[in-house]
């Protein structure tokens, strides 16, 4: 009964993901719809615009066809006529995935996360065929195999991830309890999966801060650019709140593209253009407003902000190490290699899985490349997060954590042997209460120099006599 709870609830979770989802995204159209076209508009198309956008913030590419008469209208070229459009909206894709690794998580807790992952994946796919079956616009189609994998794919991924993360802590009694004790039975690389993680994972976060607060500055020194072009888009109050609402969900693959600029590679904005801070080589750049944040020109100067991975990776094997000193597991130098490459290959992974996602086409002719190159930004962060993490992991010990270490062994010896052993048929005392008066209590160290299986400390003659 309670696997089939656990199944139900990991379901209801689902459909509330998918729900939140498309209202997310219903409930601001609805309003703009009726502003724009009264209450007596053609109500039938706002479902399939919200379905496929939906299915497009999943990844989901869109194939755009302009109409005949809106050529003619707008003066545009017949190769311009149709297109694709594959930068994704990253906001929608990270709210799927941090929902479903929520749910996967309570199913760890109860003991079933592959049950729940797979109850939640399901009516999830379930979901999203009924929006790929009921949605479609002639103006921007989408694949009806992809509208059903890549948002099933996306939960899936999520709720897995999620259920591991505490199944490994807490065990589920199954496949993970059997990799986590082959692990522990070599006790010299049972931490080591777990530091790769955490590793990857300070790694990532610090390289993530940083792109926006570049972000961030860049929007405060540039602002008037963005305002300026703005203005010259000469839209209304309507146009504007959805100029900026569209920006808005795009502010994750922003960072992304800043994230790839941190790590040298850059980002283009269309064929044969670069943004990276070696360079910056434009042509012709499409009037949104956010495009007024790129710098007109860079200095070879500002190569040292790769700096900035570098450090991130220091920084995580710095936290590794020193975790692992507490918990008193000091591993040798081959453990902490593969920690170190563990670190660069895994952030090299995620790095190219969010290039991918944040680059594509956003429009006909040139503006079929835009965005970071997934391998040159994956090869990049990853060999920069090595380099840091490496500096940190594989350098010499430090005195300090060499004391400690010493000190655990020391403690470890004592609690294994008893504090005083016969020795020349001298029994040891059972307690200071039924020592006789005059005798050498156990805080005299000198009546217990000659026994057996006593070692006293050294003292540092450095140390003061106080």
């Amino acid at each position: 009964m309670q696997r089939l709870l656990v199944a139900l609830l990991a379901a209801f979770d689902a459909a509330i993901a998918a729900a939140v989802g498309l209202a997310v995204l219903l409930a601001p159209l609805t309003l703009l719809w009726t502003l724009a076209f009264g209450v007596t508009a053609d109500w039938g198309a706002l479902w399939p615009l919200t379905g496929t956008l939906w299915e497009f913030g999943h990844g989901v590419p869109l194939a755009v066809t302009i109409p005949d008469t809106l050529i003619v209208a707008l003066g545009l070229p017949t190769a311009a006529a149709s297109f694709a459009v594959s930068i994704t909206p990253l906001a929608f894709l990270l709210f799927t995935l941090l929902f479903a690794a929520r749910s996967g998580a309570r199913a760890a807790h109860a003991g079933a996360w592959l049950l729940g992952a797979l109850a939640g994946s399901a009516v999830f796919a379930l979901i999203a065929t009924g929006v790929a079956l009921s949605t479609g616009l002639a103006a921007a189609r989408t694949s009806l195999v992809l509208a059903i994998l890549l948002p099933s794919a996306v939960y899936l991924v999520g709720a897995i991830c999620g259920g591991v993360r505490v199944a490994w802590e807490e065990g589920d009694g199954g496949l993970l309890d059997r990799i986590h004790d082959a692990f522990d039975a070599r006790e010299d690389w049972a931490a080591v999966p777990v530091a790769i993680v955490r590793g990857t994972a300070i790694v990532i976060v610090a390289v993530t801060g940083a792109a926006a607060t570049a972000l961030a500055v860049m929007i405060a020194l540039r602002g008037g650019e963005v305002v300026a072009l703005f203005q010259a888009a000469r839209v209304d109050v309507l146009g504007l709140t959805v100029m900026t609402l569209g920006q808005l969900v795009y502010l994750p693959t922003l960072i992304v593209w800043v994230a790839s600029w941190i790590a040298g590679p850059g980002f283009a904005v269309g064929a044969g253009t670069a943004v990276s801070p070696a360079g910056t080589q434009l042509g012709v750049v499409p009037g949104i407003p956010v495009f007024g944040l790129l710098p007109e020109n860079s200095s070879i100067w500002m190569l040292i902000i790769v700096l900035v991975p570098i450090a991130a990776g220091a920084f995580a094997g710095w936290v590794v190490r020193s975790r692992l000193v507490w918990e008193g597991t000091p591993l040798g130098m081959s453990q902490r290699t593969v920690i170190a490459l563990g670190i660069g290959a895994v952030t090299a992974g995620v790095a190219a899985l969010a290039a991918v996602l944040a680059s594509g086409s956003m429009g006909p002719g040139r503006l079929a490349e835009v965005g970071p190159s997934p391998l040159p930004f994956a090869l990049a962060l990853g060999g920069e997060a090595l380099l840091g993490a490496a500096i940190l992991l594989l350098s010499p010990r430090h005195r300090d954590e060499l004391a400690e270490e010493r000190t655990d062994r020391w403690l470890a010896e004592m609690s294994a042997e008893p504090l005083v052993e016969e020795a020349d048929g001298i029994p040891a005392p059972a307690s200071d209460a039924a020592r006789p008066t005059g005798a050498a209590s156990f805080d005299d160290t000198a009546p217990l120099d000659d026994l057996r299986g006593f070692v006293i400390p050294k003292r540092d003659p450095s140390d003061r006599l106080d």
